[in-house]
Order: structure tokens, then sequence, then C-alpha cells
């Protein structure tokens, strides 16, 4: 009699507490995120909160569907088959009001975009507009629209001649001492280092002036009109991701990111985290004064007005309908940063 009076108690006690881990799971909001790309360091601080069980403790169930060369994550936005989807930068966000398709960007993780052009150290240059010397640029065509199309309105130089297709391999470049060619600075130096043995000249595009931000969280306008709370705590738990992930132990994080994509070595994970804080790509600009996520609309007026006066953009589109500052700049998790 009195083990059971003992016993039963602990039974009842433990199934209270079994019952209550089902109910808080079932009260998870379920929510899917569309990366741009495989996993990646670049993602770290999502595949973090998923791990570490941030997401949930914002009452969240989150699972990331990873881009690369054959998926198409925005389009699964706008059929409704994931609710959140990374977008580069701002010229997919201006083309998606060109095109009338209904985003609105919550949030933007890079103050920087990445993008980078490199070159050899012995081939004399040694600031951007020095690459106009070059004869031979290795860029997609991608970048040759838009980004080129600025750089020849800010640096007087550069010429269409100069561009060669750019085949995401990096041997061509290797190859010639008077090339350059374009990169994320999170990624392919790793490559150069590596393969070429040497450490190239790094071009931050971003410090050049093509100061558009990037890896912002984007969903359709109605989602974000009809779930603000859902979609403030999917900002929030993203941003403490974040900072875990380039303030504290990110293990989980890139433990997951493996798990997703078993090509991804330690050394790159290594070296994009380096690059990522050495570079102020996250931590900066905007997110000195509101925390990491904030999404600054001046910052976008002057991208939009850089892009009009390329010819990039249309000069009458009313590029405050895609963007929105309701859910960042609110200094969220910035006591987190060591």
């Amino acid at each position: 009699m009195t083990i059971l009076k003992a016993v039963i108690p602990s039974l009842l006690a433990g199934a209270a507490a079994a019952f209550a881990g089902q109910a808080m799971a079932q009260d998870l909001d379920e929510v899917s995120f569309g990366t741009n790309w495989l996993a990646e360091g670049e993602h770290g601080g999502f595949y973090q909160a998923v791990a570490d069980g941030t997401y949930e403790k914002y009452g969240l169930k989150v699972t990331i569907v990873q881009g690369g060369p054959s998926a198409a994550n925005q389009a699964l936005l706008m059929a409704d088959k994931i609710d959140f989807y990374m977008q580069g930068n701002l010229i997919g966000s201006f083309s998606a009001i060109e095109q009338d398709i209904p985003v609105v960007e919550v949030a933007a993780i890079f103050q920087k975009d990445p993008q980078v052009l490199i070159a050899h150290p012995d081939s004399g240059v040694k600031s951007f507009g020095d690459l106009a010397k070059l004869p031979t640029i290795f860029m997609g065509k991608d970048l040759f629209s838009t980004g080129f199309q600025w750089m020849k309105k800010a640096f007087p130089g550069f010429k269409d001649e100069q561009i060669k297709p750019y085949t995401f391999n990096p041997a061509p470049f290797l190859a010639d001492k008077m090339s350059a060619q374009q990169g994320y600075i999170t990624s392919e130096p790793y490559a150069i280092e590596t393969e070429g043995g040497f450490k190239p000249e790094l071009f931050l595009m971003a410090d050049a002036g093509f100061d558009t931000p990037s890896t912002m969280i984007e969903a359709k306008s109605e989602f974000v009109a009809n779930n603000p709370d859902l979609v403030q705590r999917f900002v929030d738990a993203s941003i403490i991701g974040w900072y875990t992930y380039l303030y504290g132990d990110n293990s989980a994080g890139n433990a997951l990111i493996k798990e997703h994509n078993p090509e991804m070595s330690d050394g790159q994970l290594a070296f994009t985290l380096d690059k990522m804080k050495s570079y102020g790509l996250i931590d900066s600009g905007a997110a000195e004064e509101g925390g990491i996520g904030c999404l600054s609309m001046d910052q976008v007026k002057s991208f939009y007005d850089k892009m009009v006066e390329a010819e990039v953009v249309k000069a009458d589109i009313d590029y405050t309908t895609v963007v929105t500052d309701s859910f960042s700049c609110k200094k969220v998790g910035m006591d987190m940063k060591k």
C-alpha cells in the first residue's frame, strides 16, 4: 500500500507531463520556409533556430525546404505550398512589383549582399574601380543585367566587352591572372584558396555602393496581412537563431546543415562564418541600431534610386508596397551579441 501511494503520484505526474508535451506539440503552428540554395552557412541562423528549439519556443514547427539548381521555391510560395521564402536581394523584390506578384519582404537578415568580385593578387587591382582595367570579368547573365549596369554608372571605365560567361567553375579565372570573377564572399574565395593555393583580392560590391540588403524573409502579401502574429514570431525566432549562430554555440545548426547537405564541409562552414562576421554582412548598418534583421526603408530607397539611374528598374513603381519595417528593427536578441 505504501509503495502504491508513492508510485501512483509519480505515474500521474509522468502522464501529465507527457500529455502537456503532446498538447504543446499540437499547438505549434506549422510553418515552411524555402531557401534559395542548398543548405549552407549563409542559412545558418535559420537552421540553428530549428535545431536548438528556438522556433518551438515561439510556438512554431518550422520545416526548411532547400533550394538548389532545380528547385522553384518562390513558385511554391505563390502556390501556397510554403509560407516563407528567402529572397536574394531587392532586385527580386522590385521585379515582383513589375510583374504584379503580391509579395512583401518582412525582414532582411543580411545588411550587405555577399556578392563579390575576385581578382588575382598580382593583377594590379587594388580598388573596386581598378577592376575596370582588366580585360576579362567572368560574370553570369543575372549579375550582368543588374549589378554590372550599376557598375558602369558608378565607375566609368567598365565595358560590356569585358564580360565573359561565368559557369560557376573557377578554372578559367585561375588560368587567367588578368581576369576577375563574380562570387559570394562567403563561398567562392574558399574554393579559390583551396584549389589555387593563394588568397585572392576581394572586392565586396556592397562596400562599393551596391547597397541592397540580402537574405530577406519574403511572404505573400495576403498571408502577412492575415497572420501578423505568426509572421512576427517567425521573424523574431529567426533573429534569435542568427544571434546564436554568430555569437553562441552553433554546433547544432551546423550539424543540421550537414544533414541536409552532406557535401558541406566544416572548413567551408568556418570560412563562411568568418567572412559573415569580418565583413559585417549581417550585424552592421541598420542592424547596429535595430538588431539583426532590421529592414531599413532608407536603405531600400537608396538602392531603388541607384537601380533606376542604372536603368535596371522602372522609375514609376511604388517600391514601398513590397517591403515593410513593421516586423523588424525592434532590437530583438541584441543582448545576445558578444
